[in-house]
């Protein structure tokens, strides 16, 4: 019997975690562990090569991401995939839905270091980015830091063509993600950089505060400006309505002409971001992206013969009170990695 569940196409959002930097550093370690703590067991991570899909090393980019969970995350025992979606055709197609199949079985997707602005064009509207949705609407965590967070947004900075090129300072479309949950969101990552020293303002994502000003002068009335410091993560609970900010630094955020700042610790109310609603699982996604999720999952759920077969014959030694043999049978199916719950409506089992 499976762990009571809640309806089978219903919408169970998991965290969206924000990063400003520092996604394999001490501090944000603690933020990883403590969203892990938050998953049933066993952990699936897929690392997204995208953001990074333009560089000729990007498969090590994503492999650093995957040495650090497996190294510094390994008292959760996380299994780790990277999926090498690198662009949008060619033969590691983020439209490749054999390619991206570790994304359905994934409960933790980690994505971060590259170039916003080819993160976008190479994901928007792709398999790959509906999978990203369907999944974290269906509880998985989503952990995006720098590049990949400022490429979320409602609105994104091209940080590359204006810092690097010269470009005028502009907005670019970005990957929407949280408007579903009725957020217009501009998230800007590095907040409180100062790698230019005494000489230069590379701040607020290397655009420094007079650009910034600019910018945010650029959005609509309707959207909310994220900052986030380096080190420094925004996780946003959906499931609480609420937002906490974890690192070194703080997270500011500007809306309608006011602008509040939080530091470390703090924790605010997802409305101080925006009108939040709970989009459907199929709001705006494609019909065979969601049957595939949620057969993907039954196919999960379901329990080998072999294994069924067990818990049944435990069931029958502890309906005769044989408890030596339930508790043996106990212990060899916590063997073939699978727990047992007695309960007054019966046997639960979950995976460990």
């Amino acid at each position: 019997m499976t762990p009571g569940a809640a309806n089978a196409r219903e919408t169970i959002p998991g965290p969206v975690a924000l990063f400003g930097s520092g996604e394999i550093a001490p501090a944000g370690r603690r933020v990883h562990e403590m969203l892990f703590q938050r998953i049933d067991p066993p952990i699936q991570v897929a690392i997204l090569e995208t953001p990074a899909g333009f560089q000729p090393n990007s498969a090590w980019v994503a492999g650093r991401l995957a040495k650090f969970v497996e190294h510094n995350l390994q008292n959760y025992s996380p299994q780790v995939t990277v999926v090498p979606a690198r662009r949008r055709d060619g033969p590691h197609s983020t439209d490749d839905p054999d390619l991206t199949a570790p994304l359905l079985a994934a409960n933790y997707v980690f994505a971060g270091p590259g170039s916003p602005t080819y993160a976008i064009r190479h994901l928007a509207g792709t398999w790959t980015w509906h999978l990203m949705l369907a999944r974290q609407r269906r509880g998985a965590v989503l952990a995006l830091a720098s590049a990949f967070a400022i490429a979320t947004g409602t609105h994104a900075l091209p940080v590359y063509e204006i810092y690097k090129v010269g470009e005028d300072p502009h907005w670019v479309p970005g990957l929407d993600l949280l408007r579903p949950y009725g957020l217009e969101l501009a998230v800007v990552t590095h907040w409180n950089n100062q790698e230019g020293g005494a000489n230069l303002d590379t701040s607020h994502a290397f655009m420094g505060v007079e650009r910034m000003r600019r910018l945010e002068a650029m959005l609509p009335p309707s959207t909310t400006l994220l900052g986030i410091d380096e080190h420094t993560a925004v996780v946003l609970d959906f499931a609480q309505g609420t937002a906490q900010v974890m690192g070194l630094g703080g997270a500011t955020v500007c809306r309608v002409g006011e602008e509040h700042a939080f530091p470390d610790g703090a924790t605010f109310p997802l409305e101080v971001l925006g009108q939040i609603r709970i989009p459907a699982l199929d709001e705006g996604l494609p019909a065979e992206m969601v049957e595939a999720v949620l057969a993907a999952e039954g196919a999960k759920r379901a329990l080998p013969p072999e294994v069924a077969a067990l818990i049944e014959e435990r069931e029958a030694a502890r309906d005769a009170k044989v408890w030596a043999q339930a508790d043996e049978l106990r212990d060899q199916l916590a063997r073939m990695g699978y727990a047992i719950e007695d309960t007054p409506q019966g046997p639960r089992w979950r995976r460990v």
